[in-house]
């Protein structure tokens, strides 16, 4: 059935209804850096990211880390379904192709 157009369109409609839960997201990557590392004095937490082929480097403030690590678990989660997505709808493709070779 896991290979089936049924069973894949099924894994589909599942991966879109979790897609409705995710909420606020935001790519990148939080740090946490030093302007003495060497003392490690003076630290403040970095946000990067690549956005339309551009790294941004943003400062972030110690009462918003929560917020964004909770952002950037659920983008990594909405990249994970969409390209679940995304290979199971080539997989779709594939069998739908296949099917109507062979029923000519």
């Amino acid at each position: 059935m896991k290979n089936s157009l049924v069973g894949i369109q099924m894994q589909i409609n599942r991966i879109k209804k979790e897609l409705q839960t995710i909420g606020e997201i935001r790519p990148g990557s939080l740090t946490r850096q030093y302007h003495f590392p060497k003392n490690k004095k003076g630290g403040y937490y970095q946000l990067s990211y690549t956005r339309h082929m551009h790294s941004r480097t943003d400062y972030v403030h110690k009462e918003f880390l929560n917020d964004l690590n909770r952002q950037i678990k659920n983008y990594k989660k909405f990249k994970n379904l969409i390209n679940r997505w995304v290979d199971l709808a080539i997989r779709h493709s594939k069998i739908k192709i296949d099917f109507a070779i062979k029923k000519k």
